[in-house]
């Protein structure tokens, strides 16, 4: 929206509305004006030209915030490491895969193959294209497009638990670094974890660095993506679940009863767990340490807790 240099507040009406989303005020005055786009957090400054040179401009701007949007949808549909790349194709989720141009060895013969064997479309591009897919990640000359990760029903995942005698749930409250969600996800596939659920907002979802740190075991385990985790919490305990935090006090891990249907929730790193969500667990677990940290990183955290109760099950 524009307004005058000076201006505090919007003292000039809005002269019309230029689409759904878009409004602006056309007044000779206004040397820098921004556009506002409420279904999108992309803001796009422009300069007010007047007559053709505005809609010039403002159809530049729509189709950056377009663009833009369309990169974040599409950047989630890419896997890159020759694990990760690998496992993905053998789950039948490989679209198109891509192999840096000079690379030799026995790794090109093995993805050239399995490409082959699958259907799957094969370029060969160079390192440079490949580090522009990846998104500057470690791709090992190998990026793979897939179909958009499908992230399972809430319901699904609770009726998979009904199957097991000890089942362990992971939740993740408010983690934004997809190393330690890969990280985690790669060890509750390793334990047997039935499943791990992650909030819709303030938190990582299945991103390809997520892919590639958990070498393939977002294709395993079962992962439910939530918009109230509150609510979640609430039809896990209606389905006969233990909620356990995680915290400085609290029950040492090792005296940690582990029998029956159990929900662990790993926060942030430094922040822990959110005091809403907190008041919802029926017990905390720490870790005890020896050093001067006053924390662990999130997945070690994680992979300490689900190994205790892999332990302890059997």
């Amino acid at each position: 929206m524009c307004l005058p240099k000076g201006s505090r507040g919007r003292s000039q009406a809005v002269s019309g509305r230029v689409s759904p989303a878009l409004f602006f005020v056309r007044a000779p005055e206004f040397e820098r004006c921004v556009d506002i786009d409420y279904n999108s957090s992309v803001r796009a400054p422009f300069t007010f030209k007047g007559g053709m040179g505005y809609n010039k401009t403002m159809k530049k701007n729509q189709e950056k915030v377009k663009a833009q949007a369309s990169q974040q949808d599409t950047h989630n549909d890419t896997v890159y490491g020759v694990h990760a790349v690998v496992d993905s194709l053998k789950e039948n989720l490989g679209n198109k895969l891509y192999i840096q141009d000079d690379l030799r060895g026995k790794n090109v013969e093995l993805l050239k193959k399995l490409a082959s064997d699958k259907k799957v479309g094969l370029s060969f591009v160079s390192k440079e294209k490949l580090k522009e897919m990846a998104d500057g990640g470690v791709h090992q000359g190998f990026v793979l497009k897939t179909s958009a990760y499908a992230y399972h029903d809430l319901s699904d995942l609770l009726a998979l638990t009904e199957k097991v005698d000890n089942p362990l749930v992971i939740i993740i409250d408010g983690l934004t670094d997809p190393h330690n969600l890969g990280s985690i996800l790669r060890t509750a596939d390793a334990t047997g974890v039935s499943g791990v659920i992650i909030p819709k907002h303030r938190s990582v979802g299945v991103t390809p660095v997520v892919v590639k740190t958990a070498t393939g075991a977002v294709n395993h385990i079962p992962i439910a993506r939530v918009t109230n985790l509150s609510q979640t919490l609430d039809k896990l305990k209606a389905s006969g679940f233990w909620i356990f935090g995680t915290d400085l006090n609290g029950t040492p891990h090792d005296k940690w009863q582990t029998q029956g249907k159990l929900a662990l929730i790993i926060g942030a790193e430094g922040a822990g767990i959110t005091p809403n969500i907190k008041k919802q667990v029926d017990e905390m677990i720490t870790i005890p340490m020896r050093g001067h940290v006053q924390s662990l990183n999130a997945g070690v955290a994680a992979g300490i807790l689900m190994y205790e109760w892999a332990r302890n099950s059997g």
